[in-house]
């Protein structure tokens, strides 16, 4: 089956951390990224030039950001097979964001 793993972390997750500390959890990230079981992956941008967009009575709405206002905001996905919901919870286990104060939503994806 096919999951979703989505990455939330705080903005400055990585600034305590020293430069070999950084290096050492980008490599776990690019790991994951590397697992055969992985599908596809993407590191998100910050989340300050995002733009959000509604429609409202026929017209579009922009806001600037990130629509929630939270302390983590969306930082990644992976795209992963697994044979079910305990191998994705395995892997999302792996994320470095997770150790870092973050967290990793763990969702099925619907095929069509």
């Amino acid at each position: 089956m096919r999951y979703a793993l989505l990455v939330y972390a705080r903005p400055d997750h990585g600034a305590a951390l020293s430069d070999a500390e950084w290096d050492a959890a980008h490599a776990e990230f690019l790991a994951l990224a590397d697992d055969e079981r992985c599908v596809g992956s993407a590191r998100l941008a910050s989340a300050e030039p995002a733009t959000s967009v509604r429609v409202a009575g026929g017209r579009t709405l922009l806001t600037d950001g990130p629509f929630a206002d939270t302390k983590e905001v969306l930082g990644g996905i992976y795209l992963i097979e697994a044979a079910d919901l305990d191998e994705a919870i395995d892997m999302a286990a792996r994320v470095p964001a997770v150790r870092l104060g973050g967290a990793v939503e763990v969702r099925p994806v619907v095929r069509r």
